[in-house]
């Protein structure tokens, strides 16, 4: 990854690695110190599908990573089912007091928008601002 980064001319410093969560709890011993590695040279690490699968929060703070994603899964429902508003509401509390950012993912309505941005989280990500598209097409989106 590095001496990728070094051909290409790359700041690791641009680089963020999401790593799902099933991936980070099947051996936090070993995983733990290459995360260190990757923060230390200072790629970015964040925690994706945060919240579905069976991890102790506890190792959550002994992970160096930078930010936790919301599964699009809790996103979806957030003002349908009140479970999901608890979580969300609680990852974005926690990510928070924990110095994490928080994305979320699958945002598709304003709705969805609207209750993420009234919680303060930090990085909303999905179908509501735009679709999948081409570089030509994004370099004339952002040209707007």
């Amino acid at each position: 990854l590095f001496t990728s980064l070094g051909e290409a001319g790359l700041d690791p410093r641009l680089l963020e690695l999401e790593v799902t969560e099933s991936i980070l709890m099947k051996n936090p011993e070993l995983t733990t110190p290459i995360l260190k590695t990757l923060r230390d040279k200072g790629v970015q690490v964040s925690v994706d599908d945060f919240g579905t699968g069976y991890s102790s929060l506890g190792y959550l703070q002994q992970f160096p990573l930078d930010a936790i994603k919301i599964d699009r899964s809790f996103v979806h429902r957030i003002t349908t089912n009140p479970d999901d508003t608890t979580i969300v509401s609680a990852i974005i509390s926690m990510g928070q007091s924990l110095h994490l950012r928080v994305i979320a993912e699958g945002v598709e309505e304003k709705y969805q928008f609207e209750y993420l941005k009234e919680k303060e989280c930090d990085i909303i990500q999905g179908y509501y601002f735009a679709k999948p598209m081409k570089k030509e097409d994004f370099i004339a989106l952002l040209q707007k």
